[in-house]
């Protein structure tokens, strides 16, 4: 079928990345700047769309295609266009202000190109809450524009306690996630491995990692260590005025009282839950012990 005129959007933004190897490779990424709406007899919209969009329990999830999917004889750009169409001919379906996860696979998103996607979504009254995502650069964009995020590994998801196995490894976890921004209340951040919060956990704000969490400021959230039931993996803040604190299925609830000078401290399982101690002196006076599945000290270990 010809189309005629039409404004072809511009799609082909490249970024340079790091492989494994250290090499510098060309990864495209999507752009939404310029996008046309399509006639409301487009024949594409149930036959091709690789973009779906459908109910999960009282939220909406937008499936984005994978880096493969998108190299097809279709077009990203006409992709783009054919969801438009979509949530305007179903935009009665759902309650208006209804939560939307963005399910982003393998696609690299940076913030403008979140916020257009979000843009889009609140034409049809839908609210961009969380990403999900496998993809660092991807999360770190998505947490500093202020949605949660939950970042997974192509092989298993965050939060599903490993029964019957020996604690996870850090071979086996993700690289460090490291973001550079306050983690606001209603921001939910999730990660398989370790992260690294250069700012504050804000009351209301949650960060779930499958290793040690972090935090270069004050901790006054919800920190949840050791998801996958890691019992070695500890949580560090300059300011412990934490919420709640997990490490592995062990939870802790801030004390009613706490001291007027805070110092930096580590949250730590030791054989009768989680403790606290000052992070300078921790290394010195403890040991992890596989069988207790516990930090002990060490004068007790000789």
């Amino acid at each position: 079928m010809k189309r005629e005129n039409r404004t072809t959007p511009k799609v082909d933004i490249r970024r340079y990345t790091d492989d494994q190897d250290g090499c510098m490779t060309f990864e495209p990424t999507i752009s939404l700047d310029k996008i046309d709406d399509l006639p409301d007899s487009s024949p594409l919209v149930n036959r091709y769309s690789q973009i779906s969009l459908k109910r999960d329990g009282e939220e909406m999830l937008l499936i984005l295609p994978t880096q493969s999917e998108i190299n097809s004889d279709l077009p990203w750009s006409e992709t783009w266009q054919e969801l438009k169409h979509l949530l305007k001919t179903k935009e009665q379906s759902w309650q208006l202000g209804t939560n939307v996860c963005l399910v982003a696979k393998d696609r690299l998103l940076d913030a403008r190109q979140l916020q257009t996607i979000a843009e889009t979504l609140e034409d049809v009254k839908l609210s961009l809450v969380t990403v999900s995502t496998n993809r660092r650069q991807t999360a770190v964009a998505a947490a500093t524009s202020g949605y949660s995020v939950q970042q997974n590994t192509m092989s298993q998801p965050l939060i599903e306690p490993q029964n019957d196995s020996e604690e996870t490894t850090t071979a086996t976890m993700a690289e460090p996630l490291y973001l550079q921004s306050t983690v606001r209340s209603g921001v939910e951040i999730r990660h398989p491995g370790t992260i690294v919060i250069f700012g504050d956990l804000n009351p209301g704000g949650k960060a779930i990692a499958a290793g040690d969490i972090l935090v270069w400021g004050r901790l006054r959230g919800i920190a949840h260590a050791g998801a996958q039931g890691n019992h070695q993996c500890r949580i560090t803040a300059l300011q412990m005025e934490f919420t709640q604190l997990r490490i592995a299925d062990a939870v802790a609830r801030a004390p009613k009282l706490r001291p007027r000078r805070l110092s930096p401290e580590l949250a730590f399982m030791s054989t009768e839950g989680i403790r606290l101690a000052k992070t300078s002196e921790f290394a010195k006076n403890y040991i992890f012990s596989s069988p207790q599945k516990a930090w002990i000290d060490k004068n007790q270990a000789k």
